[in-house]
């Protein structure tokens, strides 16, 4: 931050005659001007927009040029995540070398597997591909083999790794985002809307290439491999008591309220399914969470309760009222707890009070794995996760198991063969070797 020069005092002061305004222009002088960022070109469709496929015989026809084209396909999915209930892909878009790019609407198409036999030969390209293999996998299309540019660029230690920013620092051309929340499931598709979506696979072979090349340099070819292959039998992870996530829960007073919150997100959510629209379009997480405190018993209270003007809030009164009955209805042994139950350790913050000595071996743990971690220029979660951190430190296993239980707990071998030294210092109280 700039500061202003300091006051002149009386043995400073300059000649009587002296002008301000030469002060004003030394001044302006001695300050640096911060250059402007050169402006970069905003990536374009080489070879034009490419019409959508939404008939099974162009579909053939299309796989059958993809099938041509040599080297690893680009692929990536839109959703309508905001919009829609389920998570399916509502756009599939794919680029491969020598054979253009392809836009493929699955939602009218009944037989995906003439693609699916192409994108089954080789690697697939991605950008965070945890988020586009569930809804690929639900149409039957599965990579042999991946590369996840995000990933590549978190192995390599870059402090942003969205797609428009790796693309523009490693290849040099600005992307536009503007359509990145729209709702894909509406139809037909705006003609800019494709276009955006076009352009997220038109330059992903070349930045998949440039990391690779920055992979083995950096010497973590080995670690993306790896890293690469387990995102094969990736599986998101199904959470326990999804409605404890309602925002604003915290604001509900004692365990009946809590009850009722886990009725009104239930009744919500089998809503939102059946009508495949996302839960906050039909009731606000806000409107749960004051129904849940008020439990209101009639029509007129409920619709009188802040969160309940909506058309969604009035067309199911009757099922909103229907669950604060039941929670009301329930029994206290059969209220749910304050704390949600764990499936493993207590959170980190409670463990001084119920294990001193575990806590001591987490504190350590953390900052030297920190320290490593910016050694190799990594994020320390991606080093290792902080969930396989708190499972080997809580109940810790004899030293020649801890290996096996980081496998296990699905620690990569570059992981195990980093981290170990880090843990089982912890664990003894020793020097990190």
């Amino acid at each position: 931050m700039q500061t202003d020069p300091p006051l002149a005092g009386p043995a400073d002061a300059g000649p009587a005659d002296a002008d301000p305004a030469d002060d004003v222009e030394q001044s302006e002088q001695t300050q640096q001007v911060e250059p402007e960022k050169p402006a970069v070109p905003l990536l374009t469709l080489r070879e034009g927009l490419p019409p959508v496929v939404d008939d099974t015989s162009v579909l053939t026809d299309v796989s059958r040029r993809l099938a041509g084209g040599t080297g690893p396909i680009a692929v990536d999915a839109e959703r309508a995540s905001g919009y829609r209930y389920s998570a399916r892909a509502y756009l599939v878009q794919l680029r491969r070398e020598g054979a253009g790019s392809v836009l493929v609407d699955p939602i009218d198409i009944d037989d995906l597997s003439p693609l699916a036999a192409v994108l089954e030969s080789d690697e697939w390209i991605l950008h965070a591909a945890t988020q586009d293999l569930p809804c690929l996998t639900e149409l039957g299309l599965q990579p042999p083999a991946l590369f996840d540019t995000e990933l590549a660029g978190r192995l390599l230690g870059y402090p942003r790794v969205g797609l428009a920013t790796l693309v523009e620092s490693i290849l040099g051309y600005g992307m536009r985002k503007e359509h990145s929340a729209v709702d894909w499931s509406t139809r037909p598709l705006p003609e800019p809307w494709l276009e955006y979506a076009a352009l997220d696979v038109e330059v992903l072979p070349e930045l998949r290439d440039a990391l690779e090349d920055e992979l083995v340099r950096a010497g973590k070819d080995e670690w993306a491999r790896q890293e690469f292959t387990a995102l094969l039998s990736h599986k998101p992870a199904t959470r326990r008591d999804p409605w404890r996530r309602t925002s604003g829960m915290h604001k509900a007073r004692g365990r009946r309220a809590l009850a009722a919150v886990r009725a009104l997100w239930t009744a919500r959510d089998e809503i939102a399914a059946q009508r495949d629209v996302t839960p906050g379009r039909i009731l606000p997480d806000s409107a749960i969470v004051a129904a849940a405190n008020a439990l209101p018993r009639d029509r007129r209270s409920l619709l009188s309760t802040p969160g309940f003007r909506g058309r969604g809030a009035e067309r199911y009164s009757d099922r909103w009222l229907a669950a604060l009955a039941e929670a009301r209805a329930l029994p206290d042994s059969e209220l749910p707890p304050v704390a949600a139950r764990y499936d493993g350790p207590p959170p980190p913050r409670v463990w001084a009070d119920k294990d001193p000595v575990a806590a001591a071996r987490l504190t350590r743990a953390r900052a030297d794995l920190a320290a490593l971690a910016d050694k190799l220029v990594l994020p320390v979660e991606n080093l290792l996760t902080p969930d396989t951190v708190r499972r080997v430190l809580w109940e810790p296993p004899a030293p020649d198991e801890l290996a096996a239980q980081l496998a296990d707990l699905g620690a990569r071998p570059w992981q195990v063969e980093l981290t170990l030294p880090v843990l089982r210092a912890a664990m003894e109280g020793g020097e990190t070797v």
